[in-house]
């Protein structure tokens, strides 16, 4: 299942489809330090109503310059189920940084450089 394009975090409520999907965040600059390596991606998370989802997730961090997508939509029966989509972007990223996507404690706690 592929993923439309990254838009402000803050601007979920006007992006995001109300249907199921996943969506993930990432820092707009910067990278998250993590066992094994570096990464902008700090969260994923599987939806019923993706836009309500990004839209709650949104305000629990409205200080926060982060860009959000989600999933989409490609022909019909050429998808994957959301909750497959979620499971091997989970397993995938433990596998690769070797920790699950972290939200960074503070925004001080980010390295510069990356996009």
């Amino acid at each position: 299942m592929p993923f439309g394009r990254w838009y402000p975090l803050a601007t979920a409520a006007l992006n995001a489809p109300a249907e199921p999907g996943v969506f993930q965040v990432r820092l707009r600059t910067g990278l998250v330090d993590y066992p094994g390596g570096k990464s902008a991606m700090v969260h994923y998370e599987l939806g019923a109503d993706v836009r309500a989802a990004a839209t709650a997730f949104a305000g629990r961090h409205p200080e926060r310059d982060w860009l959000c997508r989600h999933t989409i939509e490609t022909e019909a029966g050429g998808s994957d189920a959301p909750q497959a989509v979620y499971a091997r972007l989970t397993r995938d990223f433990r596998a690769r940084f070797g920790a699950p996507p972290t939200l960074p404690a503070a925004p001080d706690a980010v390295e510069p450089g990356g996009s």
